[in-house]
């Protein structure tokens, strides 16, 4: 299908070595499907290089953030954290936001406390560089005390300088309109929205699309009918047409809309063109 407006993947890891072998030929499928701008979230110092070699080869095309993911909050977390200060006052490539940053309650709890820290340090690093963050919000299995900490924090912490994205977003219709009522904040939808359950479709209708973003979290979190296949291990950009395509249906209105509205709110977020 032929779309009228370019799409915008506001989260996709596509430095990581899931895309080794054919990293060039995923990154045209994804321009052939109409994507003209990929955000790139790092995930800690171990990922900097990479992701600044795909923007070099990709300049008009690709876009950087810099942070600490939260599953990389562990003992070490101020070493982590200063090699990251320390690219952002550099600055080798522009980056668009502090990302990927938050708390993930769902594979450790070793570490909340210093996710906590890491979390409150990264968004004042965002307030002062005038930046966007970008955030990994992760409960453990029926729970939402990540999301609860993660609000707190991002309230407190609140003003006219800080706006940003929470990133594969999934929570109740409540926990939508606490974010709304930031000012400033968009929710990133991305391919748990095609798969079979029914709750984020049901509090996506009463989400207005101004508060929305497209993303694929690529390498992960693969759309439906591609999950269910042969080798549908792997998510890729390209794929984010199924997540337009779903929101359309999801708020009964055009593809062309959906694309149009979310492209548009991450130029707001990205502060982009």
């Amino acid at each position: 299908m032929e779309y009228n407006i370019k799409i915008t993947d506001t989260h996709a890891h596509l430095y990581l070595k899931q895309f080794e072998n054919d990293r060039a030929e995923m990154i045209q499928r994804a321009f052939d499907r109409g994507v003209d701008r990929i955000f790139l979230p790092n995930i800690d110092s171990h990922s900097i290089q990479a992701m600044y070699d795909l923007v070099n080869a990709y300049p008009q095309n690709c876009y950087a953030m810099m942070g600490i993911h939260p599953c990389s909050i562990k003992a070490n977390f101020e070493e982590e954290l200063a090699i990251a200060q320390k690219e952002l006052a550099n600055a080798p490539v522009p980056f668009y936001a502090i990302g990927e940053i938050g708390l993930d309650y769902y594979w450790d709890t070793s570490y909340q406390e210093e996710q906590k820290q890491a979390l409150k340090t990264q968004i004042q690093w965002a307030k002062t560089h005038h930046l966007p963050i970008v955030l990994h919000c992760r409960n453990a299995k029926k729970s939402q005390q990540a999301f609860d900490d993660i609000y707190r924090i991002v309230y407190d912490l609140n003003d006219e300088n800080l706006t940003g994205i929470f990133h594969c977003f999934d929570q109740s219709l409540e926990c939508a309109r606490k974010i709304m009522d930031l000012g400033g904040f968009f929710m990133g939808i991305g391919g748990v929205v095609t798969h079979s359950r029914k709750g984020l479709a049901v509090v996506l209708k009463d989400i207005p699309l101004e508060y929305l973003v497209l993303e694929t979290d690529a390498p992960f979190l693969v759309p439906a009918p591609y999950r269910f296949q042969k080798g549908g291990h792997r998510n890729e950009t390209a794929y984010i047409y199924l997540v337009a395509e779903k929101v359309a249906q999801i708020k009964e209105v055009t593809i062309n809309e959906v694309i149009k509205v979310t492209s548009q709110n991450a130029s707001t977020v990205f502060q982009t063109q």
